[in-house]
């Protein structure tokens, strides 16, 4: 008979062996599952993982590492302030499409004038357009105690038809022929998020996803608000006896969280995306709530996780092409990553115990 006992401390040890085992179990599962499709799994597991680093044309693949992993590294960051302190921001999806409508409408307005002026104009009200909408359920909780967790979920979808409806309306290109979507950010210098070293993939939003990595471990490690956070989320009781006051935590975690996907949506569109379009989004709010567990809520963690869950969006593409694997299967195959991991680390705060039928 197999039963699970508290352990009276979490174990450090499997906190850190977790995600690795969750990584190298899901590549097992996966495998199974590409055989199941009619797949070789020992050579779709190495085009995901092996081909985009060390392949034919990883000179081409390598530097969209940084490309798409820049906004997950950006918005679990955000993620993992909340998670820590017990706060569920899982609405990211839909502050990342406000922030990059917001974002893009400011350098729209300003079209076809060059200054200097208009991108920083840009990053500031693609943050505050996240933040803005984040800040909905965080004020509906504080307020009037709603669940934040379907509270922001819901409004995903009503930001969703947000973007549908600047695509074909107050954002659309004049001169774009009737289709849908807004001028291209390419060909507008002063509004576009370039490469600032040619082939590397690096851009503002990597540098913000760096900054952000380095001022979250300061905050978490070296700040009273860190440590409140920190023990909002580990010691509710407790932390209410230390005086933390739980409005302004949410409000700053959910605020925080807001921003930054704001900011990846403003990088995003500016940048790799390069336009308002309705198909713009694809799922990079969800996917950092993958990130953020992966990386234990931990900058360093979350910067290294983003990187890994950028690696299997490009392997899963070059799959999809050379090996004709269904985009579906490589979205199962990452959802696999978050479920054996929040699986196995059941064994962080639980022993398996052994014991024989009846007895004590």
């Amino acid at each position: 008979m197999i039963h699970l006992e508290k352990r009276p401390q979490p174990s450090r040890a499997w906190a850190l062996m977790t995600p690795v085992i969750a990584v190298i179990v899901t590549m097992i599962a996966g495998g199974l599952l590409f055989a199941a499709l009619g797949k070789n799994p020992i050579e779709a597991i190495r085009t995901i993982f092996y081909d985009p680093l060390f392949g034919e044309f990883s000179f081409y693949y390598r530097p969209q590492l940084l490309v798409k992993g820049g906004p997950l590294i950006l918005i679990a960051i955000g993620l993992s302030l909340g998670f820590r302190a017990g706060i569920w921001n899982i609405g990211a999806e839909g502050q990342y499409i406000v922030g990059a409508i917001c974002g893009a409408a400011a350098g729209l307005a300003f079209y076809p004038m060059e200054s200097i002026v208009i991108f920083p104009l840009m990053i500031f009200f693609g943050a505050l357009g996240g933040l803005i909408w984040a800040m909905i359920p965080a004020l509906l909780k504080v307020k009037f105690g709603t669940n934040e967790i379907l509270v922001s979920l819901m409004l995903v979808y009503v930001a969703e038809q947000l973007l549908a409806s600047m695509s074909l309306g107050l954002l659309k290109n004049p001169e774009g022929f009737g289709f849908p979507g807004s001028r291209n950010f390419q060909s507008y210098d002063s509004a576009h998020n370039a490469e600032l070293i040619t082939g590397t993939g690096m851009h503002w939003g990597v540098v913000a996803a760096f900054i952000a990595v380095i001022f979250s471990y300061i905050l978490l490690n070296k700040h009273i608000l860190g440590y409140n956070i920190r023990l909002t989320g580990e010691a509710p009781r407790a932390a209410r006896f230390g005086g933390v006051n739980p409005t302004r935590l949410v409000l700053f975690c959910m605020g925080a969280s807001g921003a930054l996907a704001g900011l990846a949506g403003l990088f995003e569109v500016a940048g790799p995306a390069g336009q308002v379009s309705i198909d713009f989004n694809v799922g990079y709010g969800f996917t950092a709530i993958i990130v953020a567990f992966l990386g234990r809520l931990h900058p360093v963690g979350i910067l290294l996780a983003g990187l890994l869950m950028a690696l299997t969006y490009i392997g899963g593409d070059i799959a999809q092409s050379s090996l004709s694997l269904p985009s579906a299967a490589i979205q199962v195959f990452q959802g696999m990553l978050l479920f054996f991991l929040l699986a196995l680390d059941v064994l962080t705060n639980f022993r398996i115990r052994f014991a024989t039928k009846g007895a004590a």
